[in-house]
């Protein structure tokens, strides 16, 4: 499934989330949380997704490496608060999972991103396919 970048995603329509505290040194010289923390934030949703205890993504040997990251901007996030998380899973591939985030603060969407993870095994470094536990997990995250 592909998203449509230009919908109007709201935070509860995303199957994971999470959040994040918004730190004075995230902030820029023009007072508002510099755009290179966005991919961070992105981060978090990702990283609590894959290494979520309770439906784990990774098997013994294996990690999850970026194949690739396309981050939209679309509104400022400002320092003081907190800044909100939606993830969704949009595609899955033999060895690959394609992410669908974006980030909220008060309720307006911030940024989008939409990144493609690899399972690789990490003796060999190439890639590894996802095991059938770890499909049953990726099922309730999928819009």
């Amino acid at each position: 499934m592909t998203t449509d970048a230009t919908r109007d995603w709201t935070l509860e329509q995303f199957p994971a989330r999470s959040h994040d505290k918004l730190r004075y040194a995230d902030t820029d010289r023009q007072g508002h949380v510099n755009n290179a923390v966005f991919a961070t934030f992105i981060e978090t949703g990702r990283v609590e997704l894959i290494y979520n205890p309770e439906a784990p993504l990774t098997s013994p040997g294996t990690s999850f490496v970026i194949a690739s990251l396309n981050l939209q901007l679309k509104a400022e996030i400002h320092w003081p608060g907190t800044v909100d998380i939606g993830t969704m899973v949009t595609r899955v591939g033999n060895s690959s999972i394609q992410l669908y985030q974006s980030l909220f603060q008060n309720g307006v969407c911030c940024a989008t991103a939409e990144t493609t993870i690899v399972c690789i095994d990490e003796n060999t470094q190439r890639p590894s396919p996802l095991s059938e536990s770890v499909r049953a997990n990726l099922a309730p995250l999928q819009p």
